[in-house]
């Protein structure tokens, strides 16, 4: 994958498609100032080089039934390559597990869980509990959200390091 040297107009294309992945590629010329044929040509090569990973629509979850969020500090009883790609690889086979990081310090995993409700994540809670090399897992139920931004920030004077 051939990474290309972003100047200022490529990273506020990165920031309006991250802002707004449907924008049309007219509305995003507009912005980066540029006409609508180079602006198509620099989101295919941001695209192939890994700087746009995908687009996703943002879905409410509270619509679909899904009322709790919890996130899981797992800790495994070994930190062996193989029990740890093996807890990555469970995670990966379940929907409700919408994040997995593994983390320093204070466990080997984080976890951030969705479920429909209170009973649905006590059941979470247990099968993750029951999961091969577990040996601890303290949940944190979260409340509200008060800010859920997805991507990264995109300084638009920054320089390529």
């Amino acid at each position: 994958m051939q990474r290309v040297k972003l100047d200022r107009i490529d990273r506020q294309i990165l920031r309006d498609l991250q802002e707004d992945g449907r924008m049309t590629n007219v509305e995003l010329a507009r912005r980066a100032g540029i006409s609508a044929p180079p602006c198509l040509r620099r989101v295919r090569a941001l695209e192939k080089s890994g700087y746009i990973r995908g687009y996703h629509a943002e879905v409410a979850a509270r619509e679909l039934g899904y009322k709790e969020m919890f996130f899981a500090l797992v800790g495994l009883d070994s930190q062996a390559q193989e029990v740890l790609s093996g807890f990555e690889a469970a995670m990966t086979d379940w929907a409700e597990v919408r994040e997995c990081h593994m983390i320093r310090g204070g466990g080997d995993f984080l976890l951030k869980v969705v479920a429909k409700d209170k009973e649905h994540r006590d059941a979470l809670t247990m099968r993750i509990t029951s999961t091969a090399h577990v040996s601890r897992v303290t949940t944190l139920e979260s409340i509200r959200s008060s800010k859920v931004q997805p991507g990264v920030p995109v300084d638009l004077d920054a320089s390529e390091e």
